[in-house]
C-alpha cells in the first residue's frame, strides 16, 4: 500500500479561469505525479448557496458529489486567494456544506493562500479548517504574498523561497497522509 499513489483532492478557491491559484495546483499535480493522483475539483461555482434547510429537504447532487470526493481522498489541498480581507465566498460556501458531516475530520489537509497580501484569509482558513477537524501538519499551511509574481503561467515557482515553502508543505502533507493511512 505504501508504494501506491495517494489520492489528493485539490480545491481552488478562485473561480476565475486560469487563476494563479489553479496554476499552482496544476503545477503541484505535475511535480508530484509520481507520488500523488491529484484531482482538481472544478465544481465550486456550481454548488448551491449553503442553507441548512436544503439539507433537511434533500441535498443537491453537486453537494453529495463534493462531500464524497473529500471522503474518498487520502488528503486535500486548498489553494485560495484573498478577497476583501477574507476567503472567497464560493470557497467558504463549499466548506459550509461539510460542517454537518465528518468528511474533514482527521483528513490530512494542506492550505495555501496565494494572493497579493493574504494574511486575513490565511488566518481565517486555518481557523475554519481546524474547526471542521482537518489534520494540518506542522508545515502544511503557507501564505504566499505577491503570488502572481512568484509563479510561471504553468504554476512553477520562479522564486526559490516559495519553491522551498511548497516542498516543505507537500512533504508535511505526504507525511500526514502516510501516518494517517498506516
Amino acid at each position: 500500500m505504501s508504494g501506491s499513489k495517494k489520492k489528493v483532492l485539490a480545491i481552488c478557491g478562485s473561480t476565475r479561469k486560469n487563476s494563479t491559484n489553479e496554476a499552482i495546483l496544476k503545477g503541484l499535480a505535475i511535480s508530484y505525479k509520481e507520488q500523488l493522483d491529484l484531482q482538481l475539483y472544478t465544481g465550486l461555482a456550481e454548488l448551491p448557496h449553503f442553507n441548512p434547510d436544503i439539507e433537511d429537504a434533500g441535498l443537491a447532487q453537486s453537494v453529495k458529489d463534493f462531500r464524497q470526493m473529500i471522503q474518498k481522498a487520502d488528503g486535500v489541498i486548498i489553494c485560495t486567494p484573498e478577497y476583501v480581507f477574507s476567503l472567497p465566498g464560493s470557497l467558504k460556501n463549499a466548506i459550509e456544506w461539510t460542517v454537518s458531516t465528518t468528511v474533514f475530520l482527521n483528513k490530512p489537509t494542506a492550505l495555501i493562500v496565494a494572493s497579493g497580501m493574504g494574511e486575513k484569509a490565511y488566518e481565517s482558513l486555518i481557523l475554519i479548517m481546524n474547526t471542521v477537524g482537518s489534520k494540518i501538519g506542522e508545515h502544511a499551511a503557507i501564505l504566499i504574498k505577491g503570488a502572481r509574481s512568484k509563479f510561471s503561467d504553468q504554476g512553477v515557482p520562479t522564486d526559490s523561497q516559495t519553491k522551498k515553502d511548497l516542498e516543505k508543505m507537500m512533504n508535511s502533507l505526504l507525511q500526514t497522509i502516510n501516518t494517517h493511512s498506516s
